[in-house]
C-alpha cells in the first residue's frame, strides 16, 4: 500500500498521471466502501469488510451504509485497538491515500 510521503513520490516518478478531473468527479461523493474496500480493511485491521468493522464499533450502525457520526474519542479508541493506525483521522487518511493510489495505478 502507498500512503503519505511514499504517495507523493510515486506520483512524482510518473510522468504518464491522468488528470484529476479524469479520474475523479469533483461532484461526486467517494462511497465509504471505495475508500475502505474490503482488501484494505483485511491487511489494516482485525476485520474482513467494512461492514464487519462498523458492525463491531462503538457506533449504532451494523454497516458501512448506515454509518453516521461517532464520537471521535470513542472512534479513536476503537481504531487504536482493532487497526494498524493510532486514532481515527490516521486510519481514514491511508485509506484515502490508498484508493487515491489504486485510481492512479500507483500500488
Amino acid at each position: 500500500m502507498v500512503t503519505g510521503a511514499d504517495l507523493e513520490d510515486a506520483a512524482e516518478s510518473r510522468t504518464d498521471l491522468p488528470d484529476a478531473d479524469e479520474v475523479y468527479d469533483r461532484e461526486e461523493s467517494i462511497p465509504l466502501s471505495a475508500l475502505f474496500d474490503d482488501a484494505f480493511v483485511t491487511e489494516h485491521t482485525d476485520f474482513e469488510t467494512f461492514d464487519d468493522l462498523v458492525a463491531a464499533s462503538p457506533s449504532e450502525a451494523t454497516s458501512g451504509a448506515d454509518l453516521g457520526e461517532v464520537s471521535s474519542g470513542t472512534w479513536d479508541a476503537f481504531v487504536a485497538e482493532h487497526t494498524d493506525f493510532a486514532d481515527e483521522e490516521t486510519f481514514v487518511m491511508a485509506a484515502r491515500d490508498n484508493w487515491v493510489a489504486k485510481k492512479l495505478d500507483l500500488e
